[in-house]
């Protein structure tokens, strides 16, 4: 699953984010947003779309180790 990434130097802490995120993935903390429930997140990209500043992005998936089915 890919992961939200949030440029905290870009980020103005306006809760945009907070609003249009239909899984609470986001939280305000000290004046900027910032990825508290990651694991909630639709990848809808709806936050992306919205960030009057383009602070929000995808990052590369994380992949989990899979074993192999024959060794």
């Amino acid at each position: 699953m890919p992961r939200v990434i949030v440029d905290q130097n870009k980020c103005i802490g306006c809760g945009t984010c907070i609003k249009v995120c239909p899984a609470g993935v986001y939280k305000i903390v000290q004046g900027k947003a910032h990825v508290v429930n990651p694991d909630a997140c639709l990848v809808c990209r709806a936050c992306i779309t919205h960030c009057p500043v383009n602070a929000i992005t995808l990052g590369p998936r994380e992949y989990e180790p899979i074993r192999r089915l024959y060794e």
